[in-house]
């Protein structure tokens, strides 16, 4: 039963390789993809391609709760989320990694929860991110000296287009980062009672800036941001303790109407 969950896209490629594929049934229906099981040392991993092999999957299409709740009825306690982000702030770069630390949602019709009566629970999500994880990997780039912002507000839009000039302008006074793919995967990992954390990469400017973003773009300055990931995450993962000494074992309590 693997402990730890990775969500993410092709910068997880290559930290390890895959032992078995999973084809995972769940109520909400099928996952991305068959969820890849594998080693990084001793540590065993679930890994599932958030948009699915190919990058096939809209991040308005991606079935979320499926995705969590698959990682749940493998054991997994701790997801870490990768991500492709643009930036809001001229000092967040492209090529930098942001531990994202909250975030905003600005999604408009994506399934939020698992709980939808008779059961209604109304989870915290003021700190939402597990503080454990997030130390963990803050660390981790400082050694491999690798420039990171250790704090960053994510905004969440629903895509699958880039904003308009406007809207980048607006979310620019009230977010640092943004991106489409964060919620709801970290507010479903919260009711689950999973560690989550996000290591986000920054690939462009979003449209505020002089120059429009295009795929072109994106996806070089992503190339170049695998290998960081990689390394982030071969150093990361095996630092991550059995023992959970966070609150996000506990997010159910109270929680329940």
């Amino acid at each position: 039963m693997p402990r730890i969950g990775v969500i993410g896209g092709s910068g997880v490629y290559g930290i390890f390789e895959p032992i078995e594929y999973l084809k995972v049934h769940t109520p909400y229906g099928a996952p991305s993809d068959d969820v890849q099981i594998g080693k990084l040392g001793d540590i065993e991993i679930a890994f599932i391609p958030r948009h699915g092999r190919g990058h096939r999957i809209p991040p308005h299409r991606v079935n979320y709760r499926a995705n969590i709740y698959a990682l749940k009825s493998l054991g997994v306690e701790r997801v870490v989320g990768v991500s492709a982000v643009g930036s809001l702030r001229e000092d967040y770069r492209p090529g930098d990694i942001v531990i994202v630390d909250q975030y905003i949602d600005f999604t408009k019709k994506r399934e939020y929860t698992f709980y939808e009566g008779p059961k209604v629970v109304h989870i915290s999500t003021a700190d939402p991110f597990c503080p454990e994880l997030r130390e963990i990997f803050i660390n981790v780039c400082r050694e491999l000296d690798i420039e990171c912002k250790e704090t960053g507000t994510y905004i969440c839009i629903e895509g699958p287009r880039f904003s308009t000039r406007a809207e980048s302008k607006m979310f620019r006074q009230f977010a640092d980062i943004i991106g489409m793919t964060l919620v709801p995967e970290v507010q479903l990992a919260r009711e689950m009672e999973m560690c989550y954390v996000t290591i986000a990469t920054i690939t462009d400017y979003d449209v505020w800036a002089e120059k429009p973003v295009s795929t072109e773009e994106v996806l070089r300055v992503m190339k170049e941001n695998e290998e960081k990931v990689k390394k982030v995450l071969k150093a990361g993962i095996p630092r991550i303790p059995k023992e959970r000494n966070c609150p996000c074992k506990d997010a159910l309590k109270g929680a329940v109407i």
